[in-house]
């Protein structure tokens, strides 16, 4: 799409709960909800390291996937919110 529309900044931290859209629906599943953000493990220091994970459960068939965060931010791929 258009470079002109900038990804907002993502943190991970606020992704639980926020609603995206597949630009390349697979089986019908076009709309996302993040269902879950994976803890990481705590590290040597005592403290969880970065939030790496995510579940992104699709609304139509409750399937669910684990994707890195990160790649919500693939304009491509992916738009915050569902668009029609």
């Amino acid at each position: 799409m258009s470079s002109s529309h900038p990804a907002p900044p993502l943190h991970p931290k606020k992704l639980l709960h926020s609603k995206w859209t597949a630009l390349q629906p697979q089986q019908r599943e076009r709309h996302f909800l993040v269902s879950r953000v994976i803890a990481p493990e705590i590290g040597p220091s005592g403290q969880p390291g970065p939030i790496e994970w995510i579940e992104l459960e699709a609304v139509l068939s409750k399937r669910v996937q684990r994707l890195a965060w990160r790649e919500l931010r693939d304009s491509e791929r992916w738009r915050q919110g569902w668009l029609a």
